[in-house]
């Protein structure tokens, strides 16, 4: 169990809704381990939610993520939303879906990590990043917000 302040950063917090299966998660790993550490660097806090329903898709089981996480070379928290509630108190919507606040935890970015989908884009923009810096600089992060594109956050059947 962890709380917002046990992971937000002196300048902000970056939540990011990801899963083991996606193929638009899998081909932003890099960017997103690379992101993170130069994001902490920065003061900003960094965890990764998978929210999906484990038991529709083994593959995104709690014990199937520390292996994904460590071959992924994760050194941030990647927890666990069994009950879905935090994925649907953010409003997530997709894996990945990125949500930057502020020190005060206000919401100043959401969005994609870069312009990637299901491949890797080798050079593309460091859209996060760039928010997430000024974000801790004081600063307005740039626009626009391009809005994440992924698979959808699966969801559990709701009781009639």
């Amino acid at each position: 169990m962890f709380t917002l302040a046990d992971l937000r950063g002196p300048g902000g917090l970056v939540v990011a809704f990801i899963c083991n299966h996606c193929p638009y998660v899998r081909s932003v790993l890099p960017h997103l381990v690379r992101d993170a550490r130069a994001l902490r660097a920065l003061g900003i806090g960094v965890v990764a939610i998978n929210s999906n329903d484990a038991d529709a898709y083994p593959e995104d089981s709690r014990s199937n993520m520390h292996g994904f996480a460590h071959g992924a070379g994760f050194d941030f928290p990647y927890l666990h939303d069994a009950s879905q509630d935090v994925a649907r108190a953010y409003g997530a919507v997709c894996t990945p879906d990125f949500f930057g606040f502020d020190a005060q935890l206000r919401l100043r970015y959401r969005g994609r990590l870069d312009a990637s989908r299901k491949e890797l884009v080798a050079d593309a923009p460091r859209e996060l990043y760039r928010a997430m810096h000024a974000v801790a600089a004081g600063r307005s992060p740039p626009l626009p917000q391009f809005p994440s594109m992924g698979c959808s956050i699966k969801w559990k059947p709701q009781a009639p």
